[in-house]
């Protein structure tokens, strides 16, 4: 009898649309704009005057570009001349590299301002949307994948560092030294210029062109890499079974299908990202070379002289880079905007769960009253099928309750309603009277401490997973918590004691330790209502008989709901409620049950003939 069984299967290959559950506001289709990126400028608007100083900066580094070909044009028409002095040279030469001390400088700041607010609008975007992951209900995470949001918050962010601290500053760079350079070429050569410009449409036509394809390749090029991440972590995490199963091989193949499909998506991106360039700056650099030969024609006629000429072919090929340029930023904003719309999903969801807009208090103190009344309820992901059926059970004060059952009858359904992770179509659960739905979730889960059948551990020292329970714990209570759990002997036994770091899911531990460690972090909560997913289930016999101990002093004067698979374990139990298809089959003591001879009897038979043989 499995204590999950109920759970809805996995949709970890779909993409988050909250179809169920926790619903996110931002609709794909913006993922097809630019429009996304409204999100990126309203974190970085937090910071004006980081932004006024690279946008400073930026104003003096395209206004030095710009006086470069302009000094050039003086040092031919008056240095070279053949009529000035080496003072008059030297002055020329010394403008000239103050300028491009002053560009170096301004290059620098402008650097460091935009590298800045690109990687503080990422840390801001990726805190509020982990701060928002955490509102989230536990059925989001059952309807989505959590690889595949984790993908989202690595690759995705990394985009949109790359936008905000690259991207937009070249942007606006090109856009500086393109309208600046256009200006400065009306000057030198008013004629030539208005040819130039007569070229821009027919650059702009191919950039809408190919945007409009570019923006939805974009996006499912993000979906791919997101794939990518995802399949890492499943098989990373369960690289044990891999390797037990012999099946090295298949997840090896299984990934390179899924780079490959990675690699087919960027293909095609690359390949109408490059025409748009190549057909671009083809059309900007002939149109350059056209006019220059028409400028040459000029010089030779003298209408023009030759500093002008040289200012002129200087400047058009800063402006033709710039606006050339611009077709390869245009992309990137594209990735950024699918970047930031798949991001948005996340930063918008809404929780299904959430505290009504006046909670009602739960009365203090508290007794610990559980009351589950016609209650009827479906998990999102199976509509049609119900986890429990008119449901109806009392709870008093300090009772301890084992629910038993076979897979599938419920069990874990009562924890997850109990916990309001979920709330039932129909019927009411109650604690100490109020109705969970009125109150607040956290005021709800304050009271609860919760032991599961495998014991979670983060990636922490001990001290930090075992006050889980209770953050404000002191060393002397947390010792105590583990004497209790039968944990203090390998506790101390660690090279660090309570420093020790546990590793990624407490791999330094067994599981028989892990578990222990989770009752101890149960044991500091001391709550008024404890709820055990089988929590002796990964112990040996010895420790088993220890921490049965404790868990009876535990469970002394507070409500308990015990979900049994051995039912060895829970013949103390004050009642035993035996589960069926959502439903009480019946419900009584030990040997009540056992002398009525229903399910109860047939499963205890069964197990205790297995367990004897």
């Amino acid at each position: 009898m499995d204590g999950h069984e109920e759970q809805p299967e996995d949709s970890g290959d779909k993409a988050i649309h909250g179809e169920t559950g926790d619903k996110p506001e931002a609709p794909r289709a913006k993922a097809r704009t630019l429009a996304p990126l409204r999100m990126i400028y309203r974190e970085a608007a937090k910071y004006p005057a980081q932004i006024a100083a690279a946008l400073f900066a930026l104003l003096v580094t395209a206004t030095a570009t710009l006086a470069i070909p302009w000094r050039f044009k003086v040092i031919i028409d008056e240095a070279f001349s053949g009529t000035a002095g080496p003072e008059e040279i030297a002055h020329a030469f010394q403008y000239l590299l103050m300028i491009v001390l002053i560009l170096g400088l301004g290059t620098a700041l402008r650097f460091y301002f935009v590298s800045w607010i690109g990687e503080r609008v990422v840390a801001d975007i990726r805190k509020k949307v982990h701060q928002n992951l955490l509102r989230l209900s536990p059925g989001f995470y059952e309807e989505n994948s959590p690889k595949e949001i984790s993908s989202r918050m690595t690759s995705d962010t990394a985009i949109i560092e790359v936008v905000v601290g690259t991207t937009v500053s070249v942007a606006l760079r090109n856009v500086l030294t393109g309208i600046g350079g256009t200006l400065l070429l009306l000057y030198l050569a008013p004629t030539l210029t208005l040819g130039l410009l007569i070229a821009i449409p027919v650059i702009i036509l191919p950039i809408m062109f190919f945007g409009r394809r570019i923006r939805t390749i974009s996006r499912t090029s993000q979906d791919r890499v997101a794939d990518v991440g995802a399949s890492v972590t499943e098989v990373l995490s369960g690289m044990k079974v891999v390797q037990s199963f012999g099946q090295e091989r298949r997840e090896a193949d299984r990934f390179g299908d899924v780079v490959e499909a990675t690699f087919a998506t960027a293909r095609k991106r690359i390949i109408l990202r490059a025409a748009m360039t190549s057909i671009v700056i083809f059309l900007i650099f002939g149109g350059t070379v056209l006019l220059m030969w028409r400028g040459a024609l000029a010089v030779t006629a003298g209408e023009i002289s030759g500093g002008t000429i040289a200012a002129f072919v200087i400047t058009g090929g800063l402006v033709a880079g710039a606006f050339g340029a611009l077709t390869e930023v245009y992309g990137e904003l594209l990735r950024g905007a699918g970047a930031a719309s798949r991001l948005a999903e996340l930063l918008e969801a809404r929780p299904t769960i959430a505290p009504p807009a006046r909670p009602e208090r739960l009365p203090e103190p508290p007794r610990g009253s559980l009351s589950f009344r016609n209650v009827t309820f479906r998990y999102p992901a199976r509509p049609d099928s119900a986890a429990l059926t008119d449901f109806n059970l009392e709870i008093e004060p300090g009772e301890t309750v084992a629910i038993v059952g076979p897979s599938g009858a419920g069990k874990s359904t009562l924890f997850q309603l109990v916990e309001r992770f979920y709330d039932p179509q129909v019927g009411t659960i109650r604690l100490d009277g109020v109705p969970l739905t009125k109150a607040d979730p956290y005021a709800i889960r304050e009271r609860i401490a919760f032991v599961p059948q495998d014991g979670v551990l983060f990636s922490a020292n001990a001290r930090d997973n075992l006050r889980y329970g209770r953050w404000d714990a002191s060393d002397a209570e947390i010792w105590e918590a583990a004497r209790a759990a039968h944990a203090e002997d390998f506790l101390k036994a660690l090279p660090q004691g309570l420093d020790t770091y546990l590793g990624e899911g407490g791999t330094q531990l067994s599981g028989g330790q892990q578990q222990r460690i989770a009752i101890a972090r149960a044991l500091l909560r001391d709550a008024p209502i404890l709820l055990l997913d089988e929590a002796t289930s990964a112990l040996d016999a010895e420790s088993e008989q220890a921490v049965q101990l404790a868990l009876e002093e535990l469970m002394r004067e507070r409500t308990t709901l015990v979900i049994a698979h051995r039912l060895a374990t829970v013949r103390a139990a004050d009642r035993i409620v035996v589960l069926d298809k959502g439903a009480i089959a019946e419900q009584g003591t030990h040997g009540e049950l056992t002398a009525a001879g229903g399910l109860y009897a047939r499963l205890a038979k069964l197990q205790f003939a297995a367990e004897a043989a």
